[in-house]
């Protein structure tokens, strides 16, 4: 049984897979200093759950953005696993090619993303979207090249810069209101926010796609596939209609695409 963990700036995703399936997957908060043992009993709560025991896991990799709890995980895992987890890094074998000026730069998420995309639908030009605490948008050439993206604050984080910075201002649900014009103070944050958002997707799309199609990592815009993943993925793509396809489980199995690769 594979173990992954995604660890991201606002969640922990973890997953169990088996039987070519994901059999089982829990979402926990990111606590950069909480401790190995303190992680150790809450995954063991998750595994508890679902009758699962230590032993039954053979394998795990981690893709990590917060360097402190990449330590943390590989150490909770050789201490109660009893195995050396495989951590995703640009020096890592994951398949494709990393070809940005500093590879070392390259975020964890961004490689594997890139993989899965790779791994799943084969050497194809794609723009992949990941909502995330920030957005992030990773091209992938025709070649099955990682070749850059764009990094933008996510939704929730400009949502909470907007209140935090103004006095009369108060958080609202976010979703589209009933129309662009904001009537009221609530409709009118939910319209600016929301429908500023999608703005936001639908240009870099197309700004990308133009420079994808410059450079020669497309020959055709048509060709370009546009995948979402994130908490937010399946709300944006039903206001638009520049995303082509959602995949929750991308990051996740980015990672697993990744494990195989190792054990080949």
């Amino acid at each position: 049984m594979l173990m992954v963990i995604d660890i991201g700036n606002t969640n922990v995703h973890m997953g169990l897979w088996t039987a070519n399936s994901w059999a089982l997957n829990w979402r926990a908060r990111t606590v950069a200093d909480k401790m190995p043992d303190e992680y150790a009993v809450l995954l063991r709560n998750f595994l508890n759950s679902a009758d699962v025991g230590w032993k039954a896991i053979t394998g795990v990799i981690i893709g990590s953005v917060v360097p402190p709890l990449t330590a943390t995980f590989s150490e909770l895992i050789e201490r109660y696993v009893g195995i050396k987890p495989i951590v995703v890094t640009h020096k890592l074998d994951t398949g494709i090619k990393i070809a940005i000026d500093q590879p070392e730069q390259a975020g964890a998420d961004r490689i594997i993303n890139a993989a899965a995309v790779v791994g799943l639908y084969g050497k194809k030009p794609a723009i992949v979207i990941d909502f995330g605490t920030a957005t992030t948008f990773d091209v992938v050439s025709a070649d099955g090249a990682y070749c850059g993206g764009a990094i933008s604050p996510g939704i929730g984080v400009a949502h909470d810069a907007l209140v935090s910075r103004a006095a009369r201002l108060h958080k609202v649900d976010l979703q589209p209101p009933p129309d662009p014009i904001g009537g009221n103070t609530i409709h009118a944050m939910q319209s600016g926010i929301f429908w500023g958002y999608v703005a936001l997707i639908e240009g870099l799309i197309q700004r990308i796609k133009t420079s994808m199609l410059a450079h020669g990592y497309a020959h055709a815009e048509d060709d370009i596939l546009v995948i979402a993943t994130g908490g937010l993925s399946a709300l944006i793509q039903s206001h638009t209609d520049c995303i082509h396809t959602i995949a929750p489980e991308l990051t996740l199995d980015g990672l697993r695409i990744i494990y195989e690769r190792q054990q080949k």
